[in-house]
């Protein structure tokens, strides 16, 4: 069954139009807070693309009862998340695009704050990121999140994706998400442009988000980002194997002191 509304939106009043893109799959629980956090955004100028796997649980019904804040929603099967985010990129119209996960929410002044610092700045960037804090319910576990570093983005993630602003003619430069990645999809893309990704970065949490998260509930994710670290020539078989067992040692470590 699809079901869909199309967004009318255009940039105006010299404001870059934002495209924020939300994949959800029975999220009646978690949805909420995230639409909260979109009707609180002080910034207006956006559009939001919901791209649903077919729930079965009242997300549609709740999707249907926001269609004020929500510009272009579809109800389809997908292979995953970066197939969804892929299909919002298809129809997604701004000149920048945030994907939030369902369970996640932006903080209100998330979008003014990294368009403000690329407007402040004499560098175009690709990627403007900032800080993201990390829950268990509501708990708060830890903040994630540094400058992008090239010597240190070869060897994992060390931007927080959730939230964070890609210009859109990366992903015309680029390609879209590859969609035979479950979990670090998101890092493969961003090194496709190598040492010469431009990226910002701001000081200051943008997003909150619940560790029931793909990458950050899944040991999976270490083979991921040793497959995407191959690919891109990063590593050779051996030493990639080690440094991605100590990753994996580090964050059940990690876990264990934290309690989660």
């Amino acid at each position: 069954m699809i079901n869909h509304m199309v967004s009318k939106k255009v940039s105006d009043s010299g404001e870059p139009l934002v495209s924020i893109i939300t994949s959800t799959f029975n999220a009646v629980t978690h949805l909420p807070a995230a639409i909260e956090s979109i009707q609180s955004q002080n910034y207006q100028n956006f559009e939001w693309i919901i791209i649903d796997a077919c729930s079965n649980d009242g997300t549609v019904d709740l999707i249907k009862q926001h269609e004020d804040v929500i510009d272009y929603w579809i109800s389809e099967p997908d292979k995953g998340i970066y197939e969804a985010w892929n299909k919002g990129l298809a129809v997604a119209q701004g000149e920048w695009v945030c994907f939030l996960g369902a369970d996640d929410s932006l903080m209100p002044n998330a979008i003014s704050d990294m368009l403000a610092y690329q407007k402040q700045s004499a560098e175009q960037f690709d990627f403007i990121c900032g800080r993201v804090e990390m829950y268990d319910g509501n708990k708060l576990l830890r903040t994630i999140g540094r400058p992008w570093d090239w010597i240190i983005f070869k060897q994992y993630m060390c931007v927080a994706h959730t939230g964070a602003l890609h210009r859109r003619s990366y992903f015309e430069r680029y390609g879209e998400f590859d969609t035979t990645f479950r979990i670090s999809g998101d890092y493969e893309l961003l090194l496709r442009s190598g040492e010469t990704l431009k990226a910002g970065f701001i000081s200051k949490v943008i997003a909150r988000m619940q560790i029931g998260g793909q990458s950050n509930g899944n040991a999976v994710v270490f083979e991921e980002v040793l497959r995407v670290r191959l690919l891109h020539g990063l590593t050779t078989p051996f030493w990639g194997k080690l440094h991605a067992k100590w990753s994996e040692v580090k964050w059940h470590l990690r876990r264990y002191l934290i309690g989660v």
